[in-house]
């Protein structure tokens, strides 16, 4: 029990260093190194509070204690010896690793969407939900910013994917980081994508920030995390998506 501890506080600490080392150097990059030259590129133009900021980092600690237990349970605890997770890299063909970190991201958005479109109902939202929609105006810290029950809901995708999918840890850890890599842009208050992106078959597939600002902005619409498939699909993506994105654009590159 005593080792269980120590391990699961060394996977919060390497966790929690994670989530300031990326979120924090975004946001030192263009809230603080970078705002007038990325001036043309937020999307909501007015300042973040630096009690937002606190706010976030706060609700962020307590979110990702309770994202490691989950994890810790399912990788290293007692439902391991249960799970589809293989210990050799061998086990599988290597092709497996690209293939199942691909069929991971797939899965794990139609899982956030829909849990997303639960945690909306007016019944539960301002129960588990309200407190990542504190942030109307998001910033990089706000990725992790959820409330004890939501951080649990938005683990659950860890043992979803363990106990369907054949997982080398490696995978596991590089389908996390890039997750959280992109909750982080998500979030990032700027839209960075380069011009050509607009023109690119990449539009109508992949979210952008501007994609997700709205959503914190509206409070209703643009459910989905990674891909606009099913917000597209279940006609819930804001209809003025677009245009919104092509203005930031607009000002960052001209017309």
């Amino acid at each position: 029990m005593k080792q269980a501890v120590i391990e699961l506080f060394t996977i919060f600490l390497i966790a929690i260093g994670r989530y300031l080392a990326i979120a924090g150097s975004a946001f030192v990059i263009v809230y603080k190194w970078l705002p007038a030259r990325m001036a043309a590129a937020k999307i909501q133009l007015r300042t973040v509070a630096a009690s937002q900021v606190w706010q976030e980092i706060r609700h962020s600690a307590t979110a990702t204690l309770m994202l490691v237990i989950v994890a810790y349970a399912v990788m290293a605890g007692p439902l391991r010896p249960h799970t589809l997770i293989y210990a050799s890299v061998h086990d599988y063909p290597l092709w497996w690793l690209p293939l199942s970190f691909v069929l991971a991201l797939v899965m794990h958005d139609a899982y956030f969407y829909w849990l997303h479109r639960l945690i909306h109902h007016k019944r539960i939202f301002r129960y588990v939900h309200l407190v990542h929609h504190l942030s109307v105006n998001p910033t990089p810290w706000s990725s992790y910013s959820f409330h004890a029950v939501e951080a649990v809901l938005e683990a659950g995708i860890i043992p979803v994917l363990a106990f369907t999918l054949p997982l080398y840890p490696g995978t596991i850890a590089a389908f996390t980081l890039a997750s959280f890599i992109i909750n982080v842009y998500g979030h990032l208050g700027y839209e960075i994508m380069p011009q050509w992106f607009r023109r690119s078959v990449l539009f109508g597939i992949i979210n952008t920030s501007c994609h997700h600002n709205q959503h914190h902005r509206r409070f209703r619409g643009n459910y989905g995390l990674y891909f606009r498939f099913w917000d597209r699909l279940m006609k819930t993506e804001h209809p003025d998506y677009v245009a919104e994105y092509d203005k930031v654009q607009e000002r960052r590159f001209g017309k």
